[in-house]
């Protein structure tokens, strides 16, 4: 099941700053030696927001989100990229599409496109565990775009999608189904719980649901 899955998100990469931290090694009391420290700006020194789908067969289509998205947009978004992207990963139109509870992804415009163009969408529950792999890919893109140092943000934008082609094409499966966390993660549901999840195409056995146990992702 999990090589027929879709898995879309999207991340704000900052121009200076890559959204978290870095390491240096350094003597003991010289952290705040020059060559130890980096400069920093207000709010990144602006920002990119983007786009992406992710499966077991790698990544695809990396949008860029000109303004603060809500559901309409989210609706073209899909309109304008998921069917052939499906069809870029060789997925066929059978794939499955797992999106998080965000408003956006819920809405009746959104719904209804999905059920217009026959998509199946596995939902999850509120409160259920964040098991979206593309946070992983997300994070060794930040870090290979910042070792470039763009200086604006269209530079910024340009190298996201160049270092995104150089993701190996099975970078996805790298992260979906194969680490430990997600073979041997389970959440255990009281009797009362809602049902971990439900899809169009599987149903898993009540009670029991793969998960993450953690969430360490600049974002």
């Amino acid at each position: 099941m999990r090589n027929k899955i879709l898995w879309p998100n999207e991340t704000k990469i900052e121009l200076f700053g890559l959204n978290g931290k870095r390491h240096v090694w350094r003597k003991p009391g010289t952290a705040h030696h020059l060559a130890n420290t980096i400069p920093t700006m207000k709010h990144g020194g602006g920002s990119i927001m983007l786009w992406e789908c992710s499966s077991v067969a790698g990544t695809e289509r990396l949008v860029r989100i000109e303004r603060k998205m809500n559901a309409a947009m989210y609706r073209d978004i899909l309109d304008e990229n998921l069917l052939q992207i499906s069809l870029d990963l060789r997925l066929g139109r059978q794939f499955i599409f797992q999106q998080v509870n965000d408003p956006k992804h819920t809405a009746k415009i959104t719904k209804e496109w999905l059920r217009g163009n026959y998509v199946n969408a596995l939902e999850w529950p509120s409160q259920s565990p964040d098991l979206n792999p593309i946070e992983h890919l997300w994070r060794d893109l930040k870090v290979a775009v910042h070792r470039r140092s763009p200086s604006n943000l269209m530079e910024l934008e340009r190298s996201c999608k160049e270092e995104c082609g150089k993701l190996p094409k099975n970078s996805g499966g790298s992260v979906v189904g194969f680490s430990p966390i997600m073979r041997k993660a389970r959440v255990r549901f009281p009797a009362n719980a809602s049902t971990p999840a439900t899809g169009c195409s599987a149903r898993p056995k009540p009670g029991k649901m793969g998960g993450l146990r953690q969430k360490g992702h600049l974002a």
